[in-house]
Parts: C-alpha cells; sequence; structure tokens
C-alpha cells in the first residue's frame, strides 16, 4: 500500500521543490507560524495508513477487474475476411506518378464527365480564346507489392478535385478481378511524410515544454494507442459487446495513462475514482438516451459498410462505446486538474477543514466547467461541420436538423459527455477534499498544534538578521 502517498512527487513532476528551511525577509506572521511548522512548504507528507487502505480496498479490486477484464476479451488479432473493394475494404499498393501529360479529352475518352454530359473548354492562356478540353494522362508506376515495376494510365480531367503532378507518390487501389488495364487506379495521395514530420514536431514541443512529464505523457500516449487497436478495435470485430469492451479498454487507459504521468499516489488515486465515477454516470445516461432515442449508430457509408462486413456488430452499442473513449481523455483532464487543486490549498493552509476546501476547490471548478464544455460542443461541431452545411443550403429548420439521426447522434454524444464532465467536478473535487482533510499524519495534523508565538519585535529583528 506504500505507493498511494501523497509524498514525493512523482518521477515526471519537475516543478521545483521549495526548501523546508528556507526563512524568508520579511515573514508575515500568518507565514512565520506556517514555517514553523516547515512541511507546508516541501513535497505533501504521506496520507494516513487507514486512507491508503481505504484507497487500495477500492482501487485494487477494480484494478484487478480491469486485467480480468482484458484477459477474458482478449481477440488475438482481427477476424479474416474477404475484401470487398468498396471503400477502405480493397487492396492498395504504393506508387509514383512517372510523367504527366496534358491531352485532349476527347483523344483519351474521360469517362467522368460533368452532370451536363459535356466537357468544358479550357482557355488558351495566351489568347484567352476558348479550346479543347485538357485533361491530365498521367503514368503512374507501382512500387509496391507483388506488381512492383509496373505502370498504368491515369486520366484525370480538369475540374477533379485532385490533380496529379510529377513524381508525387500516391496510394493505388488493386482490383484482381477486373481486367489487366483497369486492375489499378489511383485513390489518394501518400501523405506519410508530412504527417509523420507534423508528429516530430508535435512530440518535440511536448518534451520542450513538459521535459520528462513530456516525456512520460507520450509513453502514455503510445501505451493508450496500443490497447485501442490491439484489444478494442479487434475485440469487437470479434463480436464481443462494445459497451463492455469500451467499459475494460478505457479502464485500462486510465489507468495506463493517469498513473504513469502523475505517478502511483493518493492524489492520482482519487483522480482516478472521480474518472471512474464519472465514466459511469457517461454510460448510463448514453445508454439510456441512445435507447430511448431509438439511435441505431448506422448512418453513413462507413458504419453500413461496417454493418454489412459484420453484421453481428450492436451499432448502437458501438456508438455508446464511442461516446465513453471520446470523453475520457478530457476526463481525465478535470480529475487531475480538480484534485491537484485541492491538494495545493491544502497545503497552502492546512488548517481549513473539508468543507473549505471544496467551496475553494468548487470555485476552481466552476471556471474549468465553462471552457472544457465550449471545447467539447466545438469540437462535435467542428468534426460535423460539412453536415451541418448540407442542413443549411437545403434551409432546413432547427427542429429538422436536430431529430435527424446523423445530428442527432452528435447532439447526444455531446451532451452525455457534457453532463459526465460536469459532474466530474463536483464529484472529484468533494473526493479530494474528503481525503485531504481527513489524513492527521500528516502537515493537516500539525498545523493543528500550538506553535511557538513570537513577538512581532522579534520577528523584525530576526529579518532584520
Amino acid at each position: 500500500m506504500g505507493v498511494l502517498n501523497s509524498g514525493p512527487r512523482s518521477s515526471c513532476d519537475d516543478r521545483p521543490v521549495t526548501s523546508p528551511h528556507r526563512v524568508p525577509e520579511q515573514p508575515s506572521p500568518q507565514h512565520n507560524h506556517a514555517h514553523a511548522h516547515s512541511h507546508a512548504h516541501g513535497p505533501a507528507a504521506p496520507v494516513s495508513k487507514h486512507l491508503r487502505k481505504v484507497i487500495a480496498a477500492v482501487l485494487i479490486p477494480f484494478a484487478a477487474a480491469v486485467a480480468v477484464g482484458l484477459v477474458v476479451l482478449w481477440p488475438g488479432g482481427a477476424p479474416a475476411h474477404e475484401r470487398t473493394g468498396v471503400g477502405f475494404d480493397r487492396q492498395t499498393q504504393q506508387a509514383k506518378v512517372a510523367n504527366v501529360d496534358k491531352v485532349d479529352c476527347k483523344d483519351v475518352n474521360a469517362a467522368q464527365l460533368p452532370v451536363d454530359g459535356e466537357t468544358p473548354p479550357v482557355k488558351d492562356p495566351a489568347t484567352g480564346e476558348g479550346g479543347a478540353a485538357l485533361c491530365e494522362k498521367a503514368t503512374v508506376e507501382v512500387t509496391s507489392g507483388k506488381d512492383k515495376g509496373r505502370t498504368f494510365i491515369e486520366v484525370v480531367q480538369p475540374g477533379a478535385p485532385r490533380q496529379l503532378r510529377e513524381g508525387q507518390e500516391v496510394v493505388v487501389a488493386y482490383a484482381p478481378d477486373a481486367p489487366h488495364d483497369l486492375q489499378y487506379s489511383v485513390t489518394d495521395v501518400n501523405r506519410k511524410f508530412p504527417m509523420a514530420l507534423l508528429a516530430g514536431i508535435f512530440a518535440v514541443a511536448v518534451v520542450v515544454v513538459g521535459r520528462l512529464r513530456g516525456v512520460m505523457a507520450l509513453v502514455a500516449l503510445a501505451l493508450s494507442f496500443a490497447v485501442l487497436t490491439l484489444f478494442i478495435l479487434p475485440a469487437i470485430l470479434q463480436g464481443s459487446n462494445p459497451l463492455l469492451v469500451a467499459v475494460v479498454g478505457a479502464s485500462a487507459i486510465m489507468l495506463i495513462a493517469l498513473y504513469i504521468c502523475h505517478g502511483l499516489t493518493a492524489r492520482t488515486s482519487v483522480a482516478v475514482i472521480g474518472t471512474l465515477i464519472s465514466l459511469l454516470l457517461i454510460g448510463l445516461l448514453g445508454s439510456l438516451f441512445i435507447g430511448w432515442a431509438s439511435l441505431s449508430g448506422n448512418t453513413d457509408d462507413s458504419t453500413g459498410l461496417i454493418h454489412g462486413l459484420y453484421p453481428h456488430i450492436d451499432m448502437s452499442g458501438l456508438l455508446l462505446a464511442g461516446v465513453i473513449i471520446g470523453s475520457l481523455g478530457v476526463l481525465d483532464d478535470v480529475t487531475v486538474t480538480q484534485t491537484s487543486a485541492v491538494w495545493e490549498l491544502h497545503q497552502a493552509d492546512p488548517t481549513m477543514s473539508a468543507k473549505q476546501l471544496y467551496r475553494a476547490g468548487i470555485r476552481i471548478g466552476r471556471d474549468h466547467i465553462a471552457s472544457v464544455v465550449n471545447t467539447l460542443v466545438l469540437a462535435y461541431a467542428g468534426a460535423a461541420l460539412p453536415l451541418l452545411l448540407l442542413f443549411s443550403i437545403a434551409q432546413s429548420s432547427v427542429g429538422t436538423v436536430a431529430n435527424s439521426e446523423l445530428v442527432a447522434e452528435e447532439i447526444v454524444r455531446t451532451l452525455v459527455g457534457s453532463i459526465g464532465l460536469v459532474a466530474s467536478v463536483p464529484v472529484t473535487t468533494a473526493l479530494a477534499a474528503l481525503v485531504v482533510s481527513a489524513d492527521r499524519t500528516g502537515v493537516g495534523a500539525e498545523a493543528g498544534a500550538s506553535a511557538p508565538v513570537r513577538s512581532g519585535r522579534g520577528r523584525r529583528r530576526r529579518a532584520k538578521a
């Protein structure tokens, strides 16, 4: 149980610790009293053995249940299936544009014509006069797979959203059942390098600003992503209940991320308990309102393809799993912040009661609620922006838009997650206030003892010295 302490800060905390024996030049009366008990300025004292037992009694069975859930539900990889060749479910290879020529669209028998069936003329840049429409005839070379070195022709019309250039790396789809000349086609641009560069800049920024704690945050992020890709997604595809998988996976991510970044301390354990309670609330509300609003979770091409490939997957359960996992990251931020705020308030004034700590902490939490809820709503609105534009073009009323299943899913997702975030503030603040004020073995207990009384003249003489 010794790991559950609020004493020395975790190894990823680089904040300087004030020396417990350093005397300010001009101490105030309050500060002089606190200095008589120098623990208030150093690391937090370990919590009592009783509190460690209470925290361990809650978290050890929970962690054991999560471990058992991981073992029982572990999928062992995604199930195999025959590729349909539709959307993302098709074979792809890497390729490179070897050459691009401008040709008359009629000469290459361009198949993709505008809606009116006519190819728009292209103006001559020198004379400004209209002429024949020019298409791009790109020679593309496959650079991976069994057909490496093979070339094919890709025709791109003038008004196509994606134009090709010589030397550009692209992704091509492979259809083995198609005629030989039509087996390969360009489907996307290869963005691996800019994406990897952006990820590298992000990692450097996190490490430079966060130092060791930033490194630990990146480690936690990698492990969280591993849980998502190696456990949550394959387990759902294997037919396990999406809600159960999400709860186990989200709990594992929560334990990994919080303890790696913030250390095995009582402070972190209180944040874990607060996050767990909030996740349970989100799960209950999400299950209630997804069922009540008759949300199927099958609303677009991607979910339709998933349902077609794996009809046994509960799509409404998958929607609820997404709500839980999506809310987890912001919940971690709120609960850790509130717990740390209460701990710091206690260290600043060890004589504060649990009620006083709660009131002070909740004032901090109100500001946090306002910013976090706004962030969550805008994040979901930004993701659904193209959909909202479509409704705006159709001049649909607000009621009609909100009633459509596509938008209703986002509304339920946003509101359920926001309710959980709002609830996490008083829950976590109350837990932290009770735990830190109930401890009588460290700063709080010693601050209650009578301190030596010094006269004002004595204090001035000491300051002068």
